[in-house]
């Protein structure tokens, strides 16, 4: 109880934000407050930045801000070196790649494709095993990905802002080499942060590099991914197809041409769901209560430069 007491003051909002955010953190040994009274903020809606922006007016005592979710687009441009700011980045990696490995099985094996049939057809389908894996992105969900790709014997490639060595990667490279590393590769996936210079990074270019037989798999953003020249690309079948949790817009309205292609995967943004996501949210939460209430770093902090 001492840690609930005289633990970090910090405020959740917004007022219909989820009961398990104040529980993790009083898990954290944090005190619940009004927001004029916090010195640390926990924000449980993506969709509500200038709520947020009004409650940081209403708290000049906050020093930190806890976003729970990963992408935070829709907050970078409050984000700023006055306070510490971390996000939900990381949290999610094995979910997600779990799944980027499911609909990589399912795109590359056809799965999809039989599944829309009738009657007995013919074979279709590539090995995962052995592939040439171009991975964009070298964060959390990335090395989870690396880690369950390694029993299939992939070469892979990583494409990322900072070249650095990772283990299980035959190559690192530089965001300035994506095009190269679309050329042999069998399968593309998509798990960066959406950042001003990363919209739109596959357009009717990067597609028309791929080759025939490649999977597009996108786990990070919708607006990676030029819609229009992805549609035009399986339509004229310059790829092997696409498997897409995300997409531009979200969600995919009825009757967009996406759903009819027997090629094309569709899940809706559910690489985490709620029930795996709010266990791992809520430890982040708690986590990151210890650390600041004891002046330690805490894990997922934001870079304002950088954008994520």
């Amino acid at each position: 109880m001492l840690a609930s007491v005289w633990g970090m003051r910090v405020a959740v909002g917004p007022d219909h934000a989820p009961s398990w955010l104040s529980d993790a953190v009083v898990a954290g040994g944090g005190q619940l407050v009004d927001v004029s009274d916090a010195e640390a903020i926990v924000w449980g809606d993506a969709r509500q930045p200038s709520a947020l922006r009004d409650a940081l007016g209403r708290a000049s005592g906050v020093r930190w801000v806890q976003l729970p979710f990963a992408g935070i687009e829709n907050f970078i441009d409050m984000v700023d070196d006055r306070r510490i700011w971390t996000c939900g980045k990381g949290v999610y990696a094995e979910p997600v790649a779990e799944h980027a490995l499911a609909l990589s099985l399912a795109g590359l094996r056809h799965i999809s494709g039989y599944s829309r049939l009738q009657e007995w057809s013919g074979p279709v389908g590539r090995n995962l095993l052995g592939a040439n894996v171009t991975i964009v992105g070298g964060g959390g969900i990335t090395e989870s990905l690396i880690r369950l790709l390694g029993p299939f014997g992939c070469r892979v490639t990583v494409v990322r802002r900072t070249i650095e060595p990772m283990a299980g990667v035959a190559t690192v490279v530089g965001t300035d080499d994506l095009h190269h590393c679309l050329v042999g590769a069998d399968l593309v996936v998509l798990a960066l942060a959406l950042t001003p210079s990363t919209i739109g990074l596959m357009s009717a270019v990067e597609f028309g590099l791929m080759e025939p037989h490649a999977w597009l798999v996108n786990v990070a953003r919708g607006r990676h991914v030029v819609t229009d020249d992805l549609v035009s690309a399986l339509s004229a079948g310059e790829i092997g197809g696409a498997a897409l949790d995300v997409t531009d817009p979200e969600p995919l309205p009825i009757g967009h041409p996406l759903w009819s292609f027997p090629n094309c995967i569709i899940s809706p943004h559910v690489g985490n769901t709620p029930e795996m996501a709010v266990p791992l949210l809520s430890e982040r939460v708690a986590t990151n209560v210890r650390l600041m209430s004891s002046g330690l770093e805490p894990i997922g902090r934001i870079d304002p430069a950088v954008g994520y």
